[in-house]
């Protein structure tokens, strides 16, 4: 995994502190799962957040796709 540049963390925590806690838990979870591997853990260090809103927000993700190609599939 490739960190960062300095100015992108921090406006991505600017736009992360703007959202609805529903948002940031789901934009942590994109966020770590662009990154792959080591991703959770450098998304939670970013965002000042827990590891486990990102782990949640990767959950709701990956449900939000489930639904969408189940819709698709009817």
């Amino acid at each position: 995994m490739i960190p960062y540049d300095a100015s992108i963390e921090k406006s991505m925590k600017q736009f992360y502190e703007t959202l609805s806690e529903k948002d940031k838990r789901r934009y942590a979870g994109v966020e770590a799962m662009k990154l792959g591997r080591g991703g959770v853990a450098y998304i939670s260090h970013i965002l000042g957040c827990n590891r486990q809103t990102v782990l949640k927000g990767l959950r709701e993700i990956h449900a939000l796709s489930s639904a969408e190609g189940a819709k698709k599939n009817e």
